[in-house]
């Protein structure tokens, strides 16, 4: 009986060496390698695109696209247009952003005044009361 035991075992055991990697493994190593490279014209293309779609095409962006980054130039009156530029153009294929999009007073102003005001009732923590004692 420990023959037979001993056997399976040496058996299963050069058999799990000789067999091929898994394909889970294999799609494992594929997804490590860097995705193709857009043409600058081509992001650029792209980007413009989705900025035509959206809301911000008003605020009149500047885009330029150079070896992979991104140039966005411009003024918003909305302190959030910037970062969704951001992801905008991460989105195109920008491989790096150079995010130059100038923020107005009114903007950080209004923004500054949100944050004096203090949290809104949806992120109140479980322990906090819900409302000021009268």
């Amino acid at each position: 009986m420990r023959l037979l035991v001993v056997f399976l075992w040496l058996t299963l055991g050069a058999a799990a060496q000789t067999t091929p990697r898994s394909s889970s493994a294999a799609q494992h190593k594929r997804a490590q390698t860097p995705a193709p490279q857009l043409s600058d014209a081509a992001i650029e293309q792209a980007l413009k695109a989705k900025l035509a779609k959206s809301k911000m095409a008003a605020n009149g962006f500047t885009v330029k696209v150079s070896n992979g980054t991104a140039t966005i130039e411009g003024k918003a009156g909305v302190i959030q247009h910037k970062g969704a530029m951001t992801r905008m153009a991460k989105a195109a294929g920008a491989t790096r952003v150079l995010n130059n999009i100038q923020i107005s007073e009114e903007a950080k102003a209004k923004a500054r005044a949100k944050l004096a005001s203090g949290r809104r009732r949806a992120q109140i923590k479980r322990g906090d009361p819900r409302s000021q004692p009268r």
